[in-house]
């Protein structure tokens, strides 16, 4: 065998060896240790921050949601999240965003469904019909400045909080439709609003989930 040869045979068994390790530390011990350590001391939040009706930590058994994954809320009653693009809006098994430009006119002015095509929905809503269906609801006179979040899409599609801003627009409108006060639906939103990541990190964010089910929960 010739010296090439011998140096070829030697340096793909060094090669295969290196992958043997990457494998076993990577794609096995290394994900045992995480997933053991998360069970561990973090057993709520590694298996999904599961919670019931009344806001409490749940099993999958009895869960009626999640706190870190936002879900749909519909009617004057409740708060609304900002819009979603995972599947048919806050689909867990569909995360993602738009993926469009910000000068997509997909984006801005939206798109019809095609009567040409029966078994496919294209409808989408853009900013402008967002803005104008967000003024209508909450009350705001034509023209009047909407939070960003109210009529964009998150990256994931399942970003349960809203900004403050956007939730103090819809307190009037919660209020009414509960028969509550406007300044204990906003006690309620304070008391929901989680601070900037290592204080530093983002914007405060109002989680509507929690918010939604603290408001079911509030005394009349």
């Amino acid at each position: 065998m010739s010296t090439a040869s011998k140096i070829m045979i030697h340096e793909a068994a060094t090669s295969l060896r290196a992958l043997a390790v990457v494998l076993v530390l990577c794609c096995g011990a290394y994900p045992l240790v995480v997933f053991g350590l998360g069970q561990a001391f973090f057993p709520w939040q590694a298996n999904g921050s599961l919670i019931d009706r009344e806001g409490r930590r749940a099993s999958p058994a009895n869960a009626a949601g999640s706190r870190i994954l936002g879900q749909p809320f519909i009617g004057a009653r409740y708060f609304h999240p900002r819009p979603s693009a995972a599947g048919s809006g806050y689909d867990a098994a569909n995360s993602s965003g738009t993926n469009l430009g910000p000068l997509s006119d997909k984006l801005l002015n939206g798109a019809a469904d095609d009567p040409a095509t029966k078994d496919v929905d294209e409808s989408f809503a853009g900013i402008k019909d967002l803005t104008r269906a967000y003024r209508e609801e909450n009350g705001l006179a034509e023209g009047a400045r909407v939070p960003a979040d109210a009529v964009t899409r998150s990256a994931s599609g399942l970003d349960p909080h809203i900004s403050v801003a956007n939730a103090d627009i819809q307190v009037a409108r919660v209020a009414r439709a509960r028969g509550l006060s406007a300044a204990r639906v906003h006690a309620l939103v304070e008391a929901n609003t989680e601070p900037r990541g290592w204080g530093v990190f983002g914007d405060p964010g109002v989680n509507v989930t929690m918010l939604n089910i603290a408001l079911d929960e509030a005394p009349r």
